[in-house]
């Protein structure tokens, strides 16, 4: 099989990562980098003996995969130009800035039977990889917390940190949202920078998330709660815990809780990505967070905006 010819549009903070893990992949071959600023696009290119360009559309018809890590503004123009150009696409999340956005890249993707994957890096941590649910959460709860940092200021909190949890906890319940409750504070920016939403679903299960990026600390735990365990999640520092019901007692009447727990090793969640979006290409499979997965934590991440707002 021929490698993989492949580009990374926008090699700023996150992008140079996408550059570095692209060419360290034997069945890939990192044909280009293309940004804005000449100087980030040569300094990436020269450290993997690569093409440096400043504009993607050059790219077009030469490439068959493409990391798209520009702002979000320009996510639907550079994914639709290269979708109709025959390329897959991996676009980092948020996936556009509407849902109508989204709903032509879906469109396209699927008539020319593209990949389009978007990147919830918290898919692939460890911990969340490790879970193995057997019955559906009652209730969730979920703390993202992190100091302020200047390079995801274009948008809020919510579209920023809130919607990993939103994605992962969408997949788990995997049930139609019937009602949001949002409250938000504006600390730092011009926008929400603290904001907690409270989803309920049809199915009955409620989940309470929270996300600030004016914290002190950096903090990113979900919990699972189910009629008879209890699930941890730990993003930071991968740990995975499970509390259940024994068959002893604690008090008379009352079962004891017997826990157990998994740390897992330090990865690389970005490769694990990126190898993953490869070979969604390779055996023609759903990508893990494909571009519907992706639509449906945009639209309600842009509800719970709204109600923000509101």
């Amino acid at each position: 099989m021929n490698p993989l010819r492949c580009a990374v549009i926008g090699v700023g903070y996150l992008g140079k990562f996408h550059a570095q893990k692209y060419a360290a992949l034997p069945d890939c071959e990192l044909v280009a980098v293309v940004d804005s600023n000449p100087d980030n696009a040569e300094a990436i290119a020269g450290q993997h003996n690569t093409r440096s360009l400043t504009d993607y559309r050059e790219l077009l018809g030469q490439v068959d995969a493409v990391s798209i890590v520009t702002p979000t503004t320009l996510h639907f123009e550079v994914a639709r130009d290269f979708l109709n150009a025959g390329a897959h696409v991996l676009v980092e999340k948020p996936i556009t800035v509407t849902v109508g956005q989204a709903d032509e890249l879906i469109r396209i993707a699927e008539e020319k039977n593209l990949r389009l994957m978007v990147g919830h890096l918290e898919r692939f941590n460890a911990a969340i990889l490790g879970l193995d649910l057997t019955d559906k959460p009652l209730f969730i709860e979920s703390h993202r917390l992190a100091p302020f940092n200047p390079r995801a200021n274009d948008v809020s909190v919510v579209l920023d940190l809130m919607i990993h949890d939103i994605d992962i906890i969408l997949d788990i319940v995997d049930s139609e949202v019937e009602r949001i409750d949002a409250k938000g504070v504006i600390v730092l920016t011009r926008d929400t920078d603290i904001a907690n939403a409270r989803i309920t679903f049809k199915s009955g299960c409620v989940a309470n998330v929270t996300a600030s990026r004016a914290s002190l600390k950096v903090e990113r735990k979900m919990r699972m709660f189910m009629p008879n365990c209890y699930v941890s999640v730990d993003f930071q520092n991968r740990v995975l815990a499970r509390y259940r019901k024994g068959e002893k007692e604690m008090f008379p009447g009352v079962p004891e809780i017997v826990g157990e727990e998994s740390t897992f090793e330090s990865g690389d969640a970005l490769l694990e990505e990126i190898k993953h979006f490869v070979g969604c290409i390779q055996q023609g499979r759903e990508p893990l967070c494909s571009g519907k997965a992706g639509r449906r934590a945009l639209a309600t991440a842009i509800e719970i905006t709204r109600l923000l707002k509101a």
